[in-house]
């Protein structure tokens, strides 16, 4: 039985959470051990970043599905996996969720509560990184989804580590965390106005990826009954 609107919303709100805490405690503590070398601090918060997701995505995606995007949401519910209705509620809960992560990691590294990032992060180029990183995210999970739903938190948080290096934005694509992270002036932080634009951004690449991908690998009686058998033996895992 799917569980309640409630128990998804909760789920996604803590989710996204977990995964500020992670994002920004990873990059606090990186900088801090790196002793200046930028190199090292990105790779300590890529490693945390993408095995942090992996274990998120295994431990609330049974729940909500692990969402902890809005443009996933959106891009879900375009394709009939989630109603028009609910997905405010799961964007209400995931910008909400990553501010609290914000402000815990903060917390933790005895940092201000919140504060407006000065990190600089404009230009076409790196506008450019975050539409392809946003862009390769749903092809990731809308690819995967359809063929290998198991492979899901495993295809994602390998992406995202990835994508941390290859991308000129270092790969937020995910318009609550680029939100929250405006409010952290630490190593992961953007600045408040350039997160319009990153925005944007993953906006489009969301978009062009989900219209490309529904008609790359169209949803099909075939697809869906792999969706569900992979869903049945993640229960069945669970269970055991």
């Amino acid at each position: 039985m799917r569980p309640t609107l409630a128990r998804r919303v909760v789920a996604e709100g803590l989710g996204t959470a977990f995964l500020l805490a992670i994002v920004i405690g990873s990059g606090i503590m990186g900088e801090r051990l790196a002793g200046g070398n930028v190199a090292m601090a990105l790779l300590a918060n890529t490693l945390a970043t993408g095995a942090g997701l992996v274990a998120l995505i295994l431990t609330f995606g049974p729940v909500s599905g692990a969402h902890m995007n809005p443009v996933v949401s959106v891009a879900e519910a375009s394709q009939g996996g989630l109603p028009w209705r609910e997905v405010p509620c799961y964007v209400v809960a995931q910008v909400f969720g990553a501010f609290v992560g914000v402000a815990t990691a903060h917390l933790m590294f005895e940092e201000a509560l919140f504060s407006a990032s000065e990190h600089v992060r404009s230009g076409a180029a790196e506008l450019l990184g975050e539409f392809v990183a946003t862009f390769g995210l749903l092809a990731v999970i809308a690819g995967c989804a359809r063929s290998r739903p198991t492979a899901v938190p495993f295809a994602v948080g390998s992406y995202i580590a990835a994508a941390y290096w290859f991308t000129s934005s270092t790969s937020f694509a995910n318009p609550a965390v680029t939100l929250a992270r405006a409010a952290s002036n630490t190593f992961a932080g953007i600045r408040p106005a350039d997160a319009p634009g990153f925005i944007a951004a993953e906006l489009v690449g969301a978009a062009v990826a989900t219209l490309l991908f529904a008609w790359l690998v169209p949803k099909t009686p075939q697809t869906d009954a792999v969706a569900d058998e992979g869903n049945v033996d993640a229960r069945r895992k669970k269970a055991a």
